[in-house]
């Protein structure tokens, strides 16, 4: 009960919680600026609706990361509607936001003349491969285009998670990192195959070390593009004490025809996990490449336990 004057005496009175100060503070949602650049994620391989699936995937988690955030999807190899070329995404976007420009002029709003990047493009590569990366920096090259171009998106301790969790679904490796249960399956060697030849190979090894962490069991990095290597590095898993090995690619997965995994699998005599897709830490490797490079609220993507 209450009085004309306030609560009872003896009842609780229910305050409004303080905002909590410093470090513990609660951050701000965060949103895309407005005329900031657009991402243009650039896919590489042979385009299909498989790899659109994952791309589009991709670009949604990124938005859902950062709402307001302008992003688009351009082809390595595209040349058509259906799958546009990075060039002609990137031309694509450089004329649409001169066009929006000049109908505010034309509305007699007041608008600031665009500048900077019309869009940062960001690779859809877990690792370096120098030929793929030529290749986008020709399209940028050829789209006219001032668009800034990022880094892969690894090596990344998310990647190690994104590794862990593909294994688990195949039933390669236990889902828990406490190792609290055994799984009949469980590999007890990993061979992480990677395509970009010695480069890519040494940044996977990278990941390849945080996944044997998480796992405890011996990680070892070889290349799909590099005839023998997957055999050899499986040979050298087993000499060393390990007999049940799995596959796991570290790749997105647009990045290479899916039968050169099964090929490699069987070559080393042992299952293979999925390729790491859509998993959401994509979208948000993707994110923080583009925010870093614009300089706005870097993204503080950290690997999370699997449970």
């Amino acid at each position: 009960m209450s009085s004309s004057t306030g609560p009872t005496p003896g009842l609780p009175v229910r305050m409004p919680r303080p905002r909590q100060p410093g470090r513990h503070r609660r951050p701000e949602p965060l949103a895309a600026p407005e005329g900031a650049p657009a991402l243009v994620l650039a896919v590489p391989g042979t385009p299909s609706a498989a790899t659109r699936g994952i791309a589009e995937e991709i670009v949604s988690i990124a938005r859902s990361e950062l709402p307001g955030l302008d992003a688009r999807i351009g082809y390595v190899d595209g040349d058509n509607e259906e799958f546009p070329s990075l060039s002609a995404m990137l031309a694509y976007t450089a004329d649409e936001r001169a066009a929006r420009y000049e109908q505010a002029l034309a509305a007699g709003v007041e608008a600031k003349e665009p500048e900077g990047p019309v869009a940062v493009v960001v690779p859809l590569l877990a690792g370096p491969d120098n030929a793929l990366l030529r290749q986008v920096r020709q399209a940028v090259m050829d789209s006219r285009v001032a668009a800034e171009l990022t880094d892969v998106l690894g090596p990344h301790p998310l990647l190690a998670e994104a590794l862990h969790v593909r294994l688990s679904e195949a039933g390669l490796a236990r889902a828990d990192r406490a190792r609290l249960f055994t799984v009949a399956t469980a590999a007890d060697g990993i061979v992480l195959a990677s395509v970009g030849g010695e480069e890519a190979v040494q940044a996977a090894g990278i990941t390849g070390m945080l996944l044997a962490a998480r796992l405890a069991v011996p990680v070892m990095a070889a290349a799909l593009d590099e005839e023998g290597s997957i055999a050899r590095v499986a040979e050298q898993l087993r000499s060393s004490g390990s007999h049940h090995l799995a596959l796991a690619p570290y790749l997105i997965g647009p990045e290479i025809d899916p039968a050169l995994l099964v090929a490699a699998a069987t070559e080393a005599g042992c299952s293979a996990a999925e390729a790491l897709g859509p998993y959401p830490a994509i979208g948000k490797l993707a994110l923080a490449k583009y925010t870093t490079a614009l300089g706005i609220a870097p993204q503080q993507a950290q690997g999370a336990p699997v449970r």
